[in-house]
């Protein structure tokens, strides 16, 4: 695919937005579907490079220690990662990844960051820095990874220390000698209190107790989780956090921050000052550093002219695996809501691929 110096638009049946698991689930169902890649469908990421959001983890984050790695479908994981679980999953991800798009010819255009989709009729005209696309359909997997949350708090910009969030995170060694104040109660607020708190002084602060979760998670628990999310998009409300329905695992790591005291939580504070924070009765501590472990919000920013959006906020989702959005039948968000996952992202690139060339009237081959 060659750089469109013109600006015209070039004609595509459907454009995919992103190229992580989501993305390249979508690409590889259409390819099934009978789709040929950089002629009837077109894959647009904004990365420099293959990986998705999995190229700018924490360098600490390596096979052993991240959640898991879900399959492409078509091409495991196994044989890229090796045997040795000390790799980081920053450069065994990548490398899949990589691999994966090689091995199924998926010619995704990178990098290509898009700026906005507009209605155009019966086509949509999607805006990169690299050409101008018409397709009579969208797939958007955009993850999170590039709007990351950090909430309003009064007198946030007095603060003389360093806030950050995770995904700047590098190592713990650079907070040594630091108080560092960790905000957040999901998994990733937990991997990097673990690490912050082997090397120096650390604050837990959630806005909720959190839940421990005893046990195995099941794969029940698993679709009792999912359903509860997917039920907020059907009906247009803003997807909540899985975390907050499965709750945290309790592992020999977790039992040795409770031994240490790293567990030792704080409701939130009310307010930030230039060297720490208030709480609502008035105590007060002083910290060096920030770290809002507060998690990410979709990245849907260029799909605002669609007017997608319910006055909830949210966006009505419909079909087999809410995937489509009812607003506007062309468009499927995966790795939205119920699909946020890697093993929802994956499913639901399937079940996007096939309900979106079945609207178009485009597949020519039995699905996968």
């Amino acid at each position: 695919m060659t750089e469109n110096k013109t600006r015209l638009a070039i004609k595509v049946d459907i454009a995919v937005i992103g190229a992580g698991q989501a993305g390249l689930s979508s690409a590889y169902h259409l390819q099934r579907l009978g789709l040929q890649p950089g002629k009837d469908f077109v894959v647009l990421d904004e990365a420099p490079q293959p990986g998705g959001a999995w190229q700018y983890r924490w360098p600490s984050l390596t096979l052993n220690t991240v959640n898991r790695v879900h399959d492409l479908p078509g091409l495991g994981f196994a044989e890229f990662a090796g045997g040795d679980g000390t790799v980081k999953a920053s450069v065994a991800v990548p490398h899949y990844f990589a691999a994966y798009e090689e091995h199924f010819g998926l010619r995704v255009l990178r990098p290509a960051r898009v700026s906005v989709v507009c209605d155009r009729g019966d086509r949509l005209r999607v805006e990169s820095d690299r050409a101008v696309f018409s397709a009579r359909g969208l797939i958007n997997a955009t993850g999170t990874w590039e709007n990351p949350y950090i909430p309003e708090y009064p007198g946030a910009a007095t603060f003389q220390g360093q806030q950050l969030h995770t995904r700047d995170y590098r190592t713990a060694e650079v907070f040594a000698g630091k108080h560092v104040l960790v905000v957040g109660g999901g998994i990733s607020a937990i991997q990097l209190l673990d690490q912050i708190s082997q090397v120096t002084r650390t604050t837990w602060v959630t806005r909720t107790p959190p839940r421990w979760r005893e046990g195995p998670f099941t794969e029940e628990a698993g679709r009792k989780a999912v359903a509860m999310v997917e039920e907020r998009v059907r009906a247009g409300l803003p997807p909540m956090a899985v975390v907050s329905v499965t709750g945290l695992p309790v592992t020999p790591a977790i039992e040795a921050m409770r031994q240490r005291g790293a567990l030792e939580r704080k409701p939130m504070f009310a307010e930030i000052l230039p060297h720490g924070v208030r709480w609502p009765d008035g105590t007060e501590l002083e910290v060096d550093v920030i770290l809002w472990c507060t998690g990410f919000r979709s990245a849907l920013d260029h799909l605002a002219p669609l007017q997608l959006r319910e006055d909830s906020g949210g966006i009505t989702m419909i079909g087999r695996l809410a995937t489509q959005v009812a607003r506007d039948a062309r468009v499927h968000l995966v790795g939205y809501g119920p699909s946020a996952s890697t093993i929802g992202a994956n499913r639901a690139g399937g079940a996007a691929a096939r309900e979106l060339t079945t609207f178009l009237g485009l597949a020519r081959s039995p699905g996968a």
